[in-house]
């Protein structure tokens, strides 16, 4: 049976895969998926990812005691926020490149004297996106990069043998995966056939997400190496 530091380790990394940076950079790659299945796989290799690099560098510190400067983790968080920033633009110019979005007017006569033009818009049906889920993974990478450095410090603060060490850093992990996991299945939701039809809703999510993602990033690198 789990003793209840595992337990909380687990529910904090739970908890941890729901911060902004994450949920935007998730949700930019789930949204488009029409298939709930393919979104929750992207949601366990970002999880897979993030644990990758934390148990690597973990392993650094905890079992040959390499020292990093806490200072260089700041640079690590602004790689974050540019990550964000390209995802965010990759997301926006893809959609602009499909051409989703068509304007076109049509004049209306009722009478001779009486005509009149409207403007429609038409949001042709959406492809599903079809990135393998590397993305969700190398971004999952990232972003166990940037926070493993606090969260190493704190376990090499409270234990001391590397090996529990390490055991603390995986069920983190694990808890993770199980966040991201849900996470990517509710980001993917709108985009089910069964639930959202309407293609206009899809493409203004899919711009709105892409707008929050490039300046939650630019903000974060802004903190990290100008502020």
């Amino acid at each position: 049976m789990m003793s209840f530091p595992l337990i909380l380790t687990l529910y904090v990394g739970f908890t941890h895969a729901f911060e902004t940076d994450h949920l935007l950079a998730v949700g930019n790659i789930v949204l488009g998926r029409s298939n709930i299945k393919m979104s929750l796989k992207d949601g366990v290799a970002w999880g897979l990812g993030h644990t990758t690099t934390i148990l690597l560098v973990g392993m650094l510190l905890l079992l040959f005691r390499i020292n990093i400067a806490e200072h260089y983790f700041r640079y690590l968080e602004a790689s974050v926020g540019l990550m964000l920033v390209l995802l965010g633009f990759y997301r926006l110019s893809k959609l602009l490149k499909e051409n989703k979005i068509v304007l076109h007017s049509h004049t209306h006569q009722h009478s001779i004297r009486d005509a009149h033009t409207h403007l429609h818009i038409h949001v042709r049906e959406l492809e599903e996106h079809r990135h393998p889920h590397k993305l969700a993974y190398g971004v999952g990478l990232v972003h166990g990069l940037a926070g493993s450095g606090a969260l190493i410090l704190m376990v090499m603060a409270q234990i001391n043998e590397p090996v529990m060490g390490l055991m603390y850093l995986f069920i983190f992990g694990m808890g993770s995966v199980g966040g991201m996991l849900l996470a990517a299945g509710l980001f993917s939701l709108p985009f089910s056939k069964k639930l959202l039809h309407s293609e206009i809703v899809q493409v203004i999510l899919i711009t709105v997400s892409g707008i929050l993602c490039v300046g939650y990033g630019t903000w974060v690198v802004y903190q990290n190496l100008i502020a």
